[in-house]
């Protein structure tokens, strides 16, 4: 089966069945899964439905890692 992860394509064996998330999560070896959030074609996925939640040829998936950090405002110059 042929998606789109990440936006690059890729081949994923579906001679088992559909993917769902779950399973996707394993082959792509993502790491921290529990740090992650999922968007497939657009819209997140809760995790409680990742294990439900089947793939179809052409879905675009995306895993997303949020980052905190950064500057509220300008230091001119000088840190925090």
């Amino acid at each position: 089966m042929n998606l789109i992860i990440n936006g690059n394509p890729a081949s994923i064996d579906s001679s088992g069945g559909a993917p769902n998330i779950s399973r996707i999560l394993v082959i792509e070896k993502v790491e921290t899964p529990d740090m992650v959030s999922v968007q497939v074609n657009g819209e997140f996925v809760d995790k409680d439905n990742w294990a439900t939640t089947f793939l179809k040829p052409g879905d675009e998936v995306d895993f997303l890692y949020f980052m905190g950090g950064g500057q509220p405002f300008p230091v001119h110059g000088r840190l925090g």
